[in-house]
Order: structure tokens, then sequence, then C-alpha cells
């Protein structure tokens, strides 16, 4: 990461700026060995808890947990706009300028006492519908885990604006794992859903306050935003809509299944959102995790944006191929030993998830693209459709299983054909001004 990135314009006019290329002596090597290493280590942590959680309480206990779950990453997913504008926002502060310094602090406290109120105050209209049994037990969690997400985003993009690799291995990490070991803890001691909800949303500002204090050197003093408290309130609401967008269909994708389908039984709904998760889990993880990083290194590779985005969406589609295929061949087999009391899937639905994951790691890859060349727009439409085409598939009169399939199939390539008709029409010129191949 760049010691003192080149200032970028956020507003939308500023579609007409030049792709920005970063110095050369950022260290994105090894800050993209560690993010990847950090992702790897909280996608098995999370991996775990999917895999190994219903075997401990049953699935249709694990009905409950998942939709909790679900809900308050799908809040963080949300949240991510935070992360994504503070990362392209930050900048090294030069000797003498103290425009725009503490920006990030304020901005995390106010939007901190916001999402907390927002998530109380809009309670009492969904609370009868998704937690229907807990009731308020479950929402306070919710609140307070989602709240917390607030100052995490805002030290994450931080982090990443200054690039403090190690900083952001460790919030990440200290994050995932905590998690891991609480809820494990609390399964095997006092498998109860509100005890649960609390393991789920303790790390978030636990990893804040354990990082805090070897990260605030870099940060405090010695950075600044390129643009205003108002301006970035502006810009994190755009990138808020697109994140939110994301977060639905992919974070909350067990919510929307359960608002869409109230007909279904606890355990059925609960084996699909199991089997989903376990098999798009990988691609998704790893890309939604490095949404701020991609930013960035399309941003560094302006001059060959085409090559690059062209070489990590083939990267999607052949490791989505691979996955698919031993999907395929181990994925039946693998599941029946996990779990033998329960139905096996049908040979053709595991593939068919791994081949829906890789839509969604292909659309991992064209946002941040597009986000990095300012188009905010472009951005938050193509997270949008794919989230509305989504949505309007599970409402389809069909049986649950194949308008699930068909949702999580097309809504991500609604969301990958809006980006590339951006990229290919709409900002054609782009490239052309920009020197870029």
């Amino acid at each position: 990461m760049e010691a003192g990135p080149v200032h970028v314009s956020h507003t939308e006019e500023s579609d007409q700026d030049q792709p920005t290329v970063v110095p050369a002596s950022a260290e994105q090597g090894s800050g993209f060995t560690l993010i990847v290493a950090a992702t790897g280590i909280v996608g098995i942590a999370g991996y775990l808890i999917t895999a190994l959680l219903p075997k401990e309480i049953g699935v249709a206990s694990y009905a409950v947990f998942a939709v909790f779950w679900s809900f308050i990453f799908f809040a963080a997913a949300a949240l991510t706009g935070i992360q994504q504008e503070i990362t392209r926002g930050t900048q090294a502060r030069k000797p003498g300028d103290t425009t725009r310094a503490g920006q990030a602090g304020k901005f995390a406290a106010v939007a901190f006492v916001v999402v907390l109120v927002a998530v109380f105050g809009t309670a009492p209209f969904w609370q009868p519908a998704v937690f229907p049994d807990h009731g308020w037990a479950l929402v306070v969690p919710l609140a307070i885990g989602a709240a917390s997400y607030v100052p995490l985003a805002v030290l994450a993009g931080s982090l990443y604006g200054v690039g403090h690799w190690k900083a952001l291995f460790a919030l990440i990490t200290i994050e995932g794992l905590l998690r891991l070991v609480l809820v494990g803890a609390v399964a095997l001691l006092y498998p109860d859903a509100v005890a649960l909800a609390w393991a789920v949303a303790i790390p978030f500002p636990v990893a804040v306050l354990a990082v805090w204090p070897f990260a605030r050197a870099r940060i405090v003093g010695k950075t600044r935003l390129d643009v205003t408290l108002p301006q970035l309130t502006w810009n994190v609401g755009r990138t808020i809509v697109a994140a939110a967008a994301m977060g639905l269909m992919i974070s909350g994708f067990p919510l929307i299944l359960k608002l869409t389908s109230p007909g279904v039984g606890a355990e059925e709904i609960g084996l699909v959102i199991l089997l989903a998760t376990l098999t798009r889990a990988p691609l998704i993880v790893v890309g939604m995790a490095l949404q701020s990083f991609l930013i960035v290194f399309f941003r560094a590779r302006a001059a060959h944006f085409w090559r690059t985005l062209l070489m990590l969406e083939g990267v999607v589609v052949v490791i989505g191929l691979v996955l698919a295929v031993l999907g395929y061949l181990l994925g039946p087999v693998i599941f029946g030993w996990l779990y033998p009391n329960e139905t096996a899937p049908a040979d053709w639905l595991i593939p068919t998830l791994v081949l829906s994951a890789a839509l969604v790691g292909a659309l991992c890859v064209s946002a941040p693209a597009v986000l990095s060349r300012n188009a905010h727009s472009a951005f938050s439409a193509g997270w949008i459709v794919a989230a509305l085409t989504t949505i309007g598939c599970l409402l389809l009169p069909l049986p649950f299983i194949d308008k699930t399939v068909l949702a999580l199939l097309v809504g991500p390539a609604a969301g990958v054909l809006v980006h590339a008709v951006y990229l290919a029409v709409v900002r054609r010129d782009v490239p052309a001004a920009g020197n870029a191949t």
C-alpha cells in the first residue's frame, strides 16, 4: 500500500477524472499475502462454525442461529461501505497540514449512534417475523453488534489507507478466531440461542479495543481524509446502498430466504442454508474480504486496467469450475459423512451452488473495478440489480429448491452484466484517455 495516495475526487462529477496511479514503492505484495492469510484463517473459522454447530444443536435450532448470523452480517456487509470510502479517502498527512484531521473518528462516533438507533427504532416492524420465538432478546445483541461494526470498519479503512498490514491482519484474525472460540464454548456449555447471538456479536467491539492501542500511532495525527465530513457522509451513503445490496444477496440471503418462504419448515430451511453456506463460502468469503484491497489493486494498475480485470475474472471462473467438478464428485459423499441423519442432496445441487458462488466471485471483482474509477452509480447499480433480481426469483411461484437455486444463479449474473456494460460501453473512453490496456 502506498505511503501517500494521490488525491482522488469522490464526487459523481469526477466521472471524467483519470485513473490514479499509486507509487510503485507500495508494499502491496506483502499486504496481499497478509490479508489473504487473515481471510483464510477467518474463513476457516466461520466454516467450522457453520459445519459443526448443526451437529451440536440440530438443524432446526441452527436455522434460528443462521438467521441471526445472516442479519448481523447483512448489517456488517452494508456497513463495509464505510470501510471502502475511508480506504479511498485516507491520505498521509503532510507536516503542518491539519485540515480534515480526526474526521474519521468523528464520523465513527456519529455513525455508531445512528446504527444503534436505527436497529432499535425499526425492530418493532421486523422482529415478529424474523425472531418470532425470541423477540427482543435477539434484537439487543444484533443492535450492539451492528453498531460496533462501525468503528471496526473505520479502523480497517484507515489501516488500509496507511498500509498497516500487520494491524489489519490482527484486526481480522482476532475478530474471526474469537467468534469461533466463543460460539464453540457456548455451543458446548450452554447451547442457547441468545447466548449464541452474544457470542457472534461480542468480537466486533473486542477486536477494535485489542488492536487500537497498537494501530493509533500510525493513524492519529498522521492521516487526513481527502473529502470533508459532509462529502464523506454522502459518499458513504451511496456506497452503503450498494454494500447493503451486496450483503442482502450474500450474508443476508438466509434472512431473505426465510422471509420469502413462510410456509417452509425450519428443518428444510436450515438444511438449505447449511448446504448453500458450505458450498459457496470458500469463494464468497475471499471475494468479500478483498473488496477494499481490490479497490487499491485496480487503482495501482490503472495503466493495465483491462488486463488486470480479465485476468482476475478468469481466475475466478477457473477456480469455480474446478470446485464445481469436485463438488459433483465428492460433495454428496462428504455431506453424508458429516450429517448422516440428514437427507442427502441431489447430485446436481452442490455443483450448481458452487457455480453460483463463482458468479458472486465475479461480481466481487467487477464491483471494486468499477468503484476504483470513481463510478459510484454504476457500482451501486450492479449490486442493486443483483439483489433485486435475487429477491424477484425468490418470490416466483416455484418449488422451494428451484426458486432458491434460480435466485443464486441469476442474481449475481445480472449484476456482473450491469458492470460489464458500464465498463465496456459507457466508460470505454477512459482506458484510452488513461493509456490503460
